[in-house]
């Protein structure tokens, strides 16, 4: 079975940062892509960035700069840092992952910029 478990979300002040985990399990980590989406109200769930394999990351430009993915295998576990936020990242964030053709997500994590 496999489960995404999301953690680190929460409220914090433009500018301020926060480091969202997500720990996997049920897969070979090692072996998958990781994504991490967001959803903001109203709005279509979006990519926020992905890192391979083998390390090779790519972002959404609204996020290059400022957030940074990582995954440390041994945990079975992928990371976003994301620094300098802004009112406009509020959103709750997600990861996935593809295994044996199916979609795996998370149940989400809040995250809200406000002054």
């Amino acid at each position: 079975q496999v489960q995404l478990v999301e953690s680190g979300g929460g409220l914090v002040r433009p500018g301020g940062s926060l480091r969202l985990s997500c720990e996997a399990s049920g897969i070979v980590f090692n072996i998958v892509t990781m994504w991490w989406y967001c959803q903001a109200p109203g709005k279509q769930r979006e990519l926020v960035a992905h890192i391979s394999s083998g390390g090779t990351t790519n972002y959404a430009d609204s996020v290059k700069g400022r957030f940074t993915i990582s995954r440390d295998n041994a945990k079975n576990t992928v990371y976003l840092q994301m620094n300098s936020l802004k009112p406009e990242d509020t959103a709750v964030y997600y990861c996935n992952t593809k295994w044996w053709s199916s979609d795996y997500w998370g149940q989400g994590t809040q995250v809200t910029v406000s002054s």
